[in-house]
């Protein structure tokens, strides 16, 4: 897992609550279980016309040429609901979004999105308000979130906090995911079973 310590890039604003799994790595899609690939399905039902990957919609936010390599995303309350698919915190981090800033997330979506490497920044509803504005005011706006200090800040003035578990943290500025922690425990897990065998052979 890729680590997440301070990253400065676009901000695209996606204003809209509710936004389910489905709507970010559409059902149709989930025929992979590599990590890899699915960045061209996110938001297929609102990026492309009539769900045709050589047809961009050129209405939708991503699409538009001020937020080409936009890198955090900005949306409203609960975003993630619906089903538990890990792809979509995978096509986010395929596509290149490395942060989401809402009110709120749902909960499994949180979580998976924190063993993938994508940070869910939760701000208040009104520190997203006035981020969503400053998007529409400054065509030259930057976001700025750092992880460390678990704060956000953007080249026009704004600036917002945000919290997070401290395991969390600390995984997410090492690059640990779950499968990482255990092998920090590789030399104990390895005498232990060699213990094992001597006292419990049969087994």
């Amino acid at each position: 897992m890729k680590p997440f310590t301070t990253l400065t890039g676009i901000a695209a604003p996606l204003d809209r609550v509710n936004v389910d799994t489905d709507q970010i790595t559409p059902k149709q899609y989930l025929k992979s279980i590599s990590r890899i690939g699915f960045g061209k399905y996110l938001f297929a039902g609102w990026r492309y016309v009539d769900g045709d990957l050589n047809r961009p919609n050129p209405d939708f936010v991503l699409n538009q040429p001020r937020f080409k390599g936009a890198q955090v995303l900005v949306a409203r309350e609960n975003f993630g609901c619906g089903s538990s698919r890990e792809h979509a915190p995978w096509s986010l981090d395929d596509f290149g979004i490395r942060c989401l800033i809402a009110p709120s997330f749902a909960d499994i979506f949180y979580s998976n999105s924190l063993k993938n490497g994508v940070l869910p920044a939760i701000v208040s509803d009104d520190g997203v308000s006035a981020l969503f504005d400053q998007i529409d005011q400054f065509q030259d706006l930057r976001v700025r979130v750092d992880l460390k200090e678990q704060a956000i800040s953007t080249n026009h003035g704004l600036s917002l906090r945000f919290e997070i578990g401290e395991d969390a943290k600390h995984r997410l500025l090492n690059g640990i995911d779950d499968i990482g922690q255990t092998l920090l425990h590789d030399t104990e897990i390895t005498a232990f079973e060699q213990r094992r065998r001597q006292q419990m052979p049969w087994l």
